[in-house]
């Protein structure tokens, strides 16, 4: 609650008075509880009307909505025709949405075997996914966890009304209709059932694109004879816009979206000004401005604000802490967040690689942490299985059986490190880890593309040069590398991939499904493209690309094939097409700009990256936005 606005608190508390349901007198045996809220809800109201009566707002209606002008460019420039792409297709309604979509709710009560006790909430909608809503009191997931459409969500009775936290969500909708989200956001939900009807008052706090947070009110009735349709999803991509190019990126170049007014003329009572958002258009005051007597951006409006610092919550997802944190994958592979760099590590019975070995500076600590995760792999374990048909035992299970229990075979140390470049950011601790390694003469083989070898054996005075201990034992020069037999149980792929640098690449776990995608990928920053290196812009959209190619969702477009970023939060499809997106959305942009005969500085001035910036972009530091665009002006001039 300390987090919530004060004006919707105020707004809360009318709700949180005690309904008939809670003021039941307590029975023998029995105590006080909250309400029920589980059932079959049908949708009642809510504020989503659309200004044509339909059930819907039309495109480009931001009306009540406090967008600042980076949210106000962020979704005028998406097209709708976006949802025609295989990438989004199977997407189900953003978070922000779901209370309001079609369909109803199902709220499924999951009970503590012991003690009864409510252990979670499960919410159903028509196109989503199943929505945990824990009732355990455990934790939030690290910042580095990947989000999911629904996000994170814990819940807490107070009073009559089940206050709802969510972290942990996806970029989306805030309402169908264009009205983006960032991934940023949060949620505060507050439900309170009053007899048949149900409550649910929404507060959506998204500090990339709004100024304050977006308060809205859905009303449901109970109604046990209706069901929640299941939508299943087989999609494939519209031939329309793209044409047969699967990785075009629908979208509207910033001013130029020719369909922002083509609701108006049948509601020209509605401000265009209004229409349009933002803060100062969303309180009584705007009133005033109707006359002419007023300008709007003159108003002083009791507006609130955020709570969330939108750079500190970006950050937060690859934390400069000096630490290692590491967070369990999929199948043999764990990200390994060492002091803001990120590590992919398989751990088996086969031994450990690594790709990347992080800055000179953790590699004692990396060392440590893969060590301890190799031991414990390896560790003894109650045995879960007796007779003769236990699987992996030789023979008769009885005479052997203390013996495996007992005494398991030593875990084998590191043996392979792949580098995605020859960055020091990468490549700091080869040496050190090498050498402490178990492959052959005694060091783990360092494998990467011969073009990171020769920037690893340049001149003495070039930053990226290292001493030959450094350098890679096994260089490949072809598209594809494949390690010569399988590594714990799975195939390993390197792909050339000149993105950042000509030496990039992007490691595939094949059985696993992870893909260590180096610097070409990244949640917390613009791509850093090195032109210097070979880098372009055109090189990490391909890139990119390759790995929307390689990678398969599990369901719902999240989840399958798992993504580990240069630097951030572990991803999936969804991200990685996100990302892709804003790279291509920025080249076409600045591309634009060239086409109009703009130079560098005039193309920089003029912002093509405005909507992105509070979410990538760093006016400090050693890659800052104006540098970022320079790379991409430098690339498509060359």
């Amino acid at each position: 609650m300390n987090n919530v606005p004060q004006a919707v608190a105020r707004c809360v508390g009318i709700l949180m008075i005690a309904s008939p349901l809670a003021a039941a007198q307590v029975l023998v045996g029995r105590t006080a509880a909250p309400p029920d809220i589980s059932g079959e809800w049908v949708l009642e109201t809510s504020e989503d009307q659309g200004q044509l009566g339909g059930l819907q707002p039309a495109p480009d209606d931001y009306l009540g909505v406090p967008f600042n002008d980076a949210g106000r460019m962020r979704s005028d420039t998406t097209a709708e025709s976006i949802w025609g792409m295989w990438y989004y297709q199977c997407r189900p309604h953003s978070a922000p949405h779901q209370w309001r979509g079609l369909g109803g709710a199902r709220i499924l009560s999951e009970l503590d075997p012991l003690d009864r006790s409510i252990r979670a909430y499960r919410v159903q909608f028509w196109r989503s996914l199943d929505r945990p809503i824990y009732m355990d009191g455990r934790a939030h997931p690290p910042a580095w966890a990947p989000h999911t459409w629904t996000g994170f969500s814990t819940g807490e009775w107070v009073g009559n009304t089940l206050v709802v936290q969510t972290t942990h969500l996806k970029d989306g909708f805030l309402r169908r209709g264009g009205p983006q989200t960032s991934d940023m956001l949060t949620m505060t939900e507050f439900l309170t059932r009053h007899d048949d009807t149900l409550t649910v008052v929404q507060v959506t706090d998204d500090p990339v694109y709004m100024d304050e947070p977006f308060v809205q009110s859905t009303f449901y009735h109970y109604d046990p004879t209706t069901r929640v349709n299941m939508e299943s999803c087989n999609a494939a991509t519209f031939a329309e816009s793209g044409g047969t190019d699967p990785h075009f990126v629908p979208h509207h170049l910033p001013g130029r979206d020719l369909f922002i007014e083509e609701w108006l003329p049948s509601e020209n009572w509605i401000p265009f000004e209004a229409v349009r958002g933002g803060v100062r258009t969303v309180y009584p005051e705007y009133r005033s401005t109707l006359d002419g007597s007023a300008n709007a951006a003159d108003l002083d409006v009791p507006s609130s604000s955020t709570h969330l610092a939108a750079r500190d919550r970006v950050q937060a997802q690859s934390p400069r802490d000096g630490q290692v944190h590491v967070l369990p994958v999929q199948g043999n592979l764990y990200m390994l967040v060492a002091d803001g760099r990120n590590l992919a590590a398989s751990v088996g019975p086969e031994g450990i690689m690594l790709v990347n070995t992080g800055p000179a500076e953790m590699t004692g600590d990396i060392l440590r942490t893969v060590t301890e995760l190799a031991d414990r792999a390896a560790a003894a374990r109650p045995n879960a299985c007796a007779g003769a048909q236990c699987p992996g035992v030789p023979g008769w299970s009885s005479p052997y059986t203390n013996a495996v229990i007992s005494s398991p075979a030593p875990a084998r140390g590191l043996r392979y490190i792949m580098n995605t470049n020859a960055a020091p950011h990468n490549v700091g601790g080869n040496a050190p880890l090498a050498d402490a390694g178990e492959g052959r003469g005694g060091r783990a083989a360092v494998i990467a593309h011969e073009n990171a070898l020769i920037a690893m054996s340049g001149p003495l005075d070039d930053p990226w040069s290292t001493d030959a201990d450094a350098w890679p034992t096994e260089s490949f020069y072809s598209d594809i590398y494949k390690l010569t037999s399988y590594f714990n149980g799975e195939a390993v792929l390197a792909y050339s991939t000149p993105a950042t640098t000509d030496g990039d690449s992007i490691v595939y776990f094949r059985h696993s499904e992870v893909i260590a995608a180096g610097d070409i990928y990244s949640t917390v920053s613009y791509p850093r493209i090195d032109r210097a290196r070979g880098g372009s812009v055109g090189g990490v959209i391909d890139g990119l690309n390759r790995i929307l190619d390689l990678a398969v969702a599990e369901y719902r477009s999240q989840g399958g094939t798992w993504v580990i970023p240069g630097r951030g939060r572990l991803s999936d499809t969804a991200d990685v097409a996100y990302y892709r997106n804003m790279v291509q959305m920025v080249s076409d942009r600045v591309q634009a700009l060239i086409d109009e005969g703009l130079s560098l500085e005039q193309v920089q001035a003029a912002r093509p990256t405005m909507d992105f910036d509070p979410r990538y972009g760093a006016d400090t530091g050693d890659w800052t936005t104006e540098m970022f665009v320079e790379a991409v002006y430098g690339s498509l001039t060359e």
